[in-house]
Order: structure tokens, then C-alpha cells, then sequence
């Protein structure tokens, strides 16, 4: 594969997991949309389907990794690092595309949510704070993750382990058709993998278990004109970036002990 082949296939399939798997958050939680309210069966099951699509549509060009988790456990079980930094360019470029065209898409259920005191007046974001932009706006959930108790030691865990799970199942049976895995059928089950993190180990933080997923949109977020937007909550951003990654080293590390 060529560079321009892995970066246009990078973008084209993390804009897609993007913008499909922030669909799924906005339609559950915005006002005037139908699926309102859906739960999180809905949530998981829409993520993983869009990993899908979007492996099936980028595999041709790139291999379809879409995550930079994906991409440093290729390169620890290869050996291989010298694609690396044009496949995370390419990921973190269509992540961002994918959250503006989700915000398209829902453009009116936006407006009409965040018009709605009665869907503001929770957002922990008050004139007394002192550092607006760390502290999880309204409609923040929609665009990336966060915890449901703010603990740096169990949500860093919590991400590290849901993506040495992913990571692992991909390098075993997953993406890779090395002669040992599934070749084609294993986009399905990587996705299943996904849809199984997110029922089993979503609940504390949202499963970032990919960086760009939680980056792109997250700066996506700060950048559009919402009003009534609040914060981005960068002081948890770190974490959803960290975790992924060093869950992705621990797999390929083991994949390379055990399985190699």
C-alpha cells in the first residue's frame, strides 16, 4: 500500500466510523429526534456497526486500522513503525470530518436541544468556574467520551483494558490475514468485539478504546459555533488518548509472547 493509499483510506474510514457512531449518540440524545432516549443497547450496537461499514469501505486502500490503537499494535507485532505517523494522520484528519458532518446532519436538533433551558440547566458550567473549558458541556457526550466518576487511576484502567481487549482479538483473528487469522469475515467479528467492549466495559468512561475517536470530535466540539455549548472538558482528554495507547502496547506485547 502505498502513503496516499493508507492516508486516503484512513480518513475516508474513520470519517465514516465517526460520523456513524456520533450519529447514533446525537439521535439518542438530542431534542426532536426520533430515536431519543433509544439506551445504550442502541449506542453499542450503532458503534459497532459503524466500525463496520467503515472497515468494509477503507480495507481495500489501507487495511482499514481507523484507530491509532490498531496501528500501534500492528507495528509492535510486525516490527514495522514506518506507516505509522500517515495512518494516524489520515485517522485523526477523518475523525474530524466525520464529527462535522454528524453536526450537519443534526444540525436542527442541535439548535432546538441546546435552545431548551430545561436540557442545559445540568451542564456542570457555571460563571464561578474558574477554567470553563475543562468542565463537560451539554452536548459534549455526543462528540467524545467521558466518565461517570471522575477517578484518573480506574478511568485510565478502564481504557487500557476495553482496548488491550480490541487491540488483542484484532492481532489474533481480526484484520490481519497473515495465514493464522480470518481474513475478510474478520471486520464482522471485530466489530462484534466492539459492540461486546461496549455492553461488557463501556459503562464507567463511554469506551473510548481509540484515540481519534475522542480527539477529533472533542476539537470539533470546541471549534463549531454552539451556543449554549459549555466546555470541552479537556482536563479528562488526556486519558482516552493514554489509555487506548498503552492498552495497545500491552497487547502487541503479548500477541508477540504468546502467539507470535
Amino acid at each position: 500500500m502505498s502513503s496516499s493509499d493508507i492516508f486516503i483510506g484512513e480518513t475516508i474510514g474513520t470519517a465514516l466510523l465517526t460520523l456513524l457512531g456520533g450519529g447514533v449518540c446525537a439521535a439518542l440524545t438530542l431534542k426532536s429526534s426520533k430515536a431519543r432516549g433509544a439506551g445504550w443497547l442502541a449506542i453499542t450496537f450503532g458503534w459497532g456497526f459503524a466500525v463496520l461499514i467503515a472497515a468494509y469501505v477503507s480495507a481495500p486502500l489501507s487495511g482499514a486500522h481507523l484507530n491509532p490503537a490498531v496501528t500501534v499494535g500492528i507495528a509492535v507485532k510486525t516490527g514495522e513503525w514506518g506507516d505509522v505517523p500517515v495512518y494516524l494522520a489520515g485517522q485523526l484528519l477523518g475523525a474530524m470530518i466525520g464529527a462535522v458532518l454528524m453536526w450537519i446532519t443534526y444540525y436542527g436538533q442541535f439548535r432546538a436541544h441546546l435552545a431548551d433551558p430545561e436540557n442545559i440547566k445540568d451542564a456542570r458550567l457555571g460563571p464561578e468556574d474558574p477554567h470553563p473549558h475543562d468542565v463537560a458541556g451539554p452536548v459534549l457526550g455526543i462528540f467524545s467520551t467521558g466518565p461517570e466518576i471522575r477517578n484518573v487511576v480506574q478511568n485510565m484502567a478502564t481504557e487500557i483494558i476495553g482496548t488491550f481487549v480490541l487491540v488483542l482479538a484484532i492481532l489474533t483473528q481480526g484484520l490481519q490475514d497473515d495465514g493464522k487469522g480470518l481474513g475478510v469475515i474478520g471486520v464482522l467479528i471485530t466489530s462484534f468485539v466492539v459492540v461486546g467492549i461496549g455492553l461488557s466495559l463501556g459503562g464507567p468512561t463511554g469506551y473510548a478504546i481509540n484515540p481519534v475517536r475522542d480527539l477529533g470530535p472533542r476539537i470539533v466540539h470546541a471549534l463549531l459555533p454552539l451556543p449554549n455549548k459549555g466546555g470541552s472538558d479537556w482536563g479528562y482528554s488526556w486519558i482516552p488518548v493514554a489509555g487506548p495507547l498503552v492498552g495497545a502496547l500491552l497487547a502487541g506485547g503479548l500477541y508477540n509472547i504468546a502467539f507470535a
